[in-house]
């Protein structure tokens, strides 16, 4: 395990980032109005951008942060990576109901990438994409050991990377502090064209945070992009350089702190305090923080604090 470099707060430290054309603000509302415990908590604009004017919306989704900006149709949510959301009938025993609701509320508009029904691993299960393209995967769970979260991320490796999640979230594990493997279910004999041992379904934990990973041999027309990354907020500037040398492996993906690592799975390595800035700066510093970051591939802190704190 690594200790964290620099202080702690309690900032959640893996946010989901989730990237719309224009509807950011409808499908947060939207979003927010299915689950319970779920809020907008920021909403900041930023002007002047590659993609013009970008709507940034902070949120909770049952208590985890998330973060959804508006800017512009460049890329496509597609199921390489999706959010379990686990209903835990040993702790509530109105579980199936309830994921009934809530698979009518999302496939309203939407498309069933697996039907709602009995499962060989689950009484009851069902993978949508809902009216924005986002995929959510509902199941009716009973696990063992440790509770998992309401909400999870999954990955799923396909293509190039297919075969790769064991790796790949092995190098996680590797990278990020407070992790340990969880659950791991392997494909069998018989089972092809997946290759007997790789990962059917496995968790892990990464910064006290639950994510899902499996492999999928078959022919799919999608991979990981841009649409969803995980920004994860650092307290220093060696945090962050510490992440962007083990992350980075796509040298022409790297810009205004995003990178691609190894597998294809896109990143945003922030310092902590600009979610600070864009929530209490004047139009003013936020305008100057923006045009700031625009030409930084890694983000310097130091850098951005000057000008926040810059007069005019």
């Amino acid at each position: 395990r690594r200790k964290r470099l620099g202080g702690e707060n309690n900032m959640q430290k893996i946010i989901p980032h989730l990237w719309f054309d224009r509807e950011a603000g409808e499908a947060v509302d939207f979003y927010c109005s299915l689950f319970p415990n779920s809020k907008v908590t920021n909403l900041t604009t930023l002007y002047n951008t590659p993609s013009d004017d970008a709507d940034i919306v902070s949120f909770e989704l049952s208590g985890q942060s998330f973060m959804a900006i508006s800017a512009g149709p460049l890329f496509k949510f597609n199921p390489s990576v999706s959010f379990f959301v686990n209903f835990d009938r040993s702790r509530d025993r109105n579980a199936g109901e309830r994921l009934e609701r809530l698979w009518e509320k999302l496939i309203s508009g939407g498309v069933a990438l697996m039907p709602l029904q009995q499962y060989p691993f689950s009484d009851l299960y069902g993978w949508a994409q809902d009216r924005y393209g986002l995929s959510w995967q509902l199941i009716l769970s009973n696990p063992q050991g440790q509770e998992r979260p309401f909400l999870v991320p999954s990955l799923l490796f396909v293509g190039k990377v297919s075969g790769k999640a064991e790796e790949a979230f092995n190098f996680y594990l590797s990278v990020f502090r407070d992790s340990r493997p969880g659950n791991v279910a392997r494909y069998g004999k018989g089972q092809e064209p997946d290759r007997e041992g790789t990962i059917m379904y496995s968790d892990f934990m990464i910064e006290n945070q639950w994510f899902a990973a499996m492999d999928s041999a078959y022919k799919h027309d999608f991979s990981f992009n841009e649409a969803i990354s995980f920004m994860v907020n650092c307290d220093t500037q060696e945090e962050i350089d510490y992440y962007w040398e083990r992350l980075s492996a796509v040298p022409e993906a790297e810009q205004c702190g995003w990178l691609k690592d190894r597998f294809g799975l896109s990143w945003q390595i922030v310092p902590a305090v600009m979610d600070g800035m864009m929530k209490n700066g004047s139009r003013e510093q936020i305008d100057r923080v923006t045009q700031a970051l625009l030409p930084m591939k890694k983000l310097d802190i130091e850098k951005l604090k000057e000008a926040y704190m810059r007069k005019n």
